[in-house]
């Protein structure tokens, strides 16, 4: 299993916005097929630059669905971000290979 964790650090002048787009975004991202689920997450540091940074990680159903999002959807949902942001986000993105997993059970 993979998951596809995308970093980005937002602008406070267009912090509200972002945040009201990646909410819509996220879904349409779902919506590929090529994922099973997605979480956005708030990076809990204090950056030196300003901003605010989030992650969302999207979980892949298998290295082949996350090849098939590279070839057939990324460029264009990146492009919707990139146009309505410009230069006020960075974002980087990694694939993180999950190896094993672990659960707490309370009873």
């Amino acid at each position: 299993m993979i998951i596809y964790n995308v970093t980005v650090n937002v602008d406070d002048s267009i912090h509200e916005k972002w945040l009201n787009w990646i909410k819509s975004h996220i879904p349409q991202v779902l919506a590929t097929g090529c994922f099973t689920n997605a979480k956005l997450t708030r990076v809990m540091v204090e950056e030196k630059t300003g901003g605010t940074t989030y992650s969302v990680q999207y979980r892949a159903k298998s290295r082949e669905a996350l090849d098939l999002y590279y070839q057939r959807d990324a460029q264009r949902l990146r492009q919707e971000g990139l146009k309505a942001f410009t230069d006020k986000v960075l974002a980087f993105r990694t694939e993180l290979e999950i190896i094993d997993e672990y659960e707490v059970e309370f009873h």
